[in-house]
This record gives structure tokens, C-alpha cells and sequence, in this order.
């Protein structure tokens, strides 16, 4: 995958014929706030969080200096571009529909029509804006990657489930852990391969499965293989090869059962959601319904750049 020089400060400047306009100040008082987690080792960040920040539904993220603007809204107000065509950035659009999922549109700036490589945590990251909904990185999970880069040691085995494109199992091995990456999509296990090879990580001393998690789980505790540490970030819903749905709300305790059984001793699972229905608590009843009694359940928090909806909810959960 092609490369591109990344800019890691984040600068915008207002226009000087007129008064910066309150969109504007919005959006520079944002950034402004960040620049202290903007630095040599990351340059992937949400530089603006919707009503946190004090304009709902638009988000705003820069990647390696490329920023994409995401909206709720099929329009987008004259302040808001008009900020964006100063900045002087590349920039694409992303219009939120859950049922229209489309890859961002060119918006202003010079046109990005390659991957290029995004850093985070001193880590690389494949980044691209043609490749579909999701460029490549949840950046809310910054905080989580960081967590499991830090439980992870070598010669531990790690489980990626629902990996996407690898980025959790990029953490824990450079951590020096031996990854277990697991997804549907052979493009995305592509792609977490390419996301090791970034960090000078050999894939092929690695493991890779296609297929359905629930599937793979039950298979690794009929071979008694076990994991150090499971990573568990599914869709809110989802429906197998055999028709079977699987729902956030009503079935992660079949997932934290099934990881459970494939856990060494002492070991931990990341559990995560993005589901807004359900508070933090409900989630927690829920993940722990079929969890030993004994085991330790930790709430983890957003990241600070999140300072709106708390939509993400995380446990750590370690197991005697």
C-alpha cells in the first residue's frame, strides 16, 4: 500500500477580511484542545465531537493532516464548509445513514485517491477514504488499543474477534504477543496483515481466521486452544451463514461465555459495544449473565476527545 509524508500539527486559520464566525470559533476552540494528543506518535485523532464540542451531529477526524467530516445531515451549513475550505486541508465528507452506507465524497483540498498511513500510539495504520463506511481505524477505541498493548507480553497469545482490520491485534503484537485475527472479510485480514507489516511485524509469525466468530470460539474450546487475552467488538446486530441472528442487547453473554471457555487462567477479555439503547449498566448485566460469579468486572471510559455521547462502552473483564 502506498505512503504519504503525514503533518501532525493540526492548524486552521480564520479569514482576515472578516470576523471568525461562532462555527468557526467552535471548531478552532476544538482543536485547540487536542493539540497536546497530537504529536510525532499521533496523528489520528477526533479533533471535533459533535455536541460535546458544541455543535450536534458533526464530527470531525484528521488523519496523518487528511481530515474527514462526518454530518447526520444530507446538507451541510455555509460556516462548516467555509471553515473546512480554509483550512487548506484535504478533506472528505461522510454523511452518517445507517441504511445508505456510502464511502466520503471529496470535499475541498487536494483529492487523496490512495491509502496512505495514519499513526497512533507510535503504531501505523493503513488508511483509506475509498474503501468504503470506515476508513480503516475506529479511532474511539484509541484508549482500549492502548490498554491491551499494554496487558499484552511476548509469548502470550492474543484473539482478535470481529477484527476488522487488525488494529487491536497490531497493539498487542507489537507488544510482543503472538495474534489470533479473526474476521468474515479476507480483504480486511488483508488488510491487518499490511497493518503488521507497517509496524516491521512479520504476519506470517501470526494467525489469521476467516469465518464466523461464534463458529471459530466453539471450535477453539473443542481443541482446547486457549488465549491470554480476548478482544470482543461486534456489530450491534448481525446474522451468521445459517440465518441466525445475533443482537447486542439479547446475546453477548453467548459471547462472553463462549470466550470465557478460551481463556487461560487469569487471563482478560476486552468487551465492547457501540450500542446507544442499552445504558452501561444494562451492558454489564448482560456481558457477565454467564460469567463465573468471582470474576472481575472493570467499566472503561471513552477517550478524552469524546466529550459528547458516551455511546462506546467498554469492560475489562479478567477471570480467576
Amino acid at each position: 500500500m502506498a505512503t504519504l509524508q503525514a503533518r501532525h500539527k493540526v492548524t486552521t486559520s480564520p479569514r482576515k477580511s472578516e470576523p471568525a464566525t461562532t462555527v468557526h470559533k467552535l471548531f478552532t476552540t476544538a482543536i485547540d484542545k487536542r493539540q497536546h494528543l497530537l504529536d510525532e506518535d499521533t496523528n489520528a485523532l477526533r479533533l471535533f465531537d459533535g455536541i460535546g464540542d458544541g455543535m450536534p451531529d458533526v464530527f470531525l477526524e484528521t488523519f496523518a493532516g487528511r481530515w474527514l467530516i462526518a454530518t447526520r445531515d444530507s446538507r451541510m451549513s455555509r460556516d462548516v464548509k467555509d471553515f473546512l475550505e480554509e483550512s487548506g486541508k484535504t478533506v472528505y465528507w461522510k454523511r452518517l445513514d445507517d441504511h445508505q452506507k456510502e464511502d466520503p465524497k471529496h470535499l475541498c483540498g487536494p483529492e487523496q485517491n490512495e491509502t496512505f498511513l495514519a499513526r497512533e500510539s507510535g503504531l501505523n495504520y493503513h488508511i483509506s477514504f475509498q474503501s468504503g463506511y470506515s476508513q480503516g481505524i475506529f479511532l474511539d477505541q484509541r484508549e482500549n488499543r492502548k490498554r491491551v498493548r499494554e496487558f499484552s507480553q511476548p509469548g502470550q497469545r492474543i484473539l482478535n474477534t470481529f477484527a476488522y482490520t487488525g488494529a487491536f491485534s497490531v497493539a498487542a503484537a507489537a507488544a510482543g504477543a503472538t495474534t489470533t485475527t479473526l474476521d468474515l472479510s479476507q480483504p480486511y485480514l488483508d488488510w491487518a496483515k499490511d497493518n503488521l507489516s507497517a509496524n516491521g511485524i512479520d504476519p506470517s509469525e501470526h494467525y489469521f481466521c476467516k469465518g464466523d466468530t461464534f463458529h471459530w470460539l466453539k471450535r477453539f474450546a473443542r481443541q482446547g486452544r486457549t488465549f491470554h487475552g480476548i478482544i470482543l467488538d461486534p456489530p450491534t446486530f448481525s446474522r451468521d451463514d445459517k440465518g441466525k441472528v445475533f443482537r447486542v442487547e439479547r446475546d453477548y453473554h453467548r459471547l462472553t461465555e463462549l470466550a470465557a471457555s478460551c481463556l487461560e487462567p487469569g487471563g482478560w477479555i476486552l468487551a465492547s459495544t457501540n450500542i446507544r439503547k442499552m445504558t452501561l449498566q444494562e451492558f454489564i448485566q448482560e456481558a457477565s449473565r454467564r460469567l463465573p460469579k468471582n470474576a472481575q468486572i472493570t467499566p472503561l471510559h471513552m477517550p478524552e476527545e469524546y466529550p459528547g455521547e458516551q455511546y462506546l462502552k467498554s469492560l475489562w473483564i479478567t477471570l480467576p
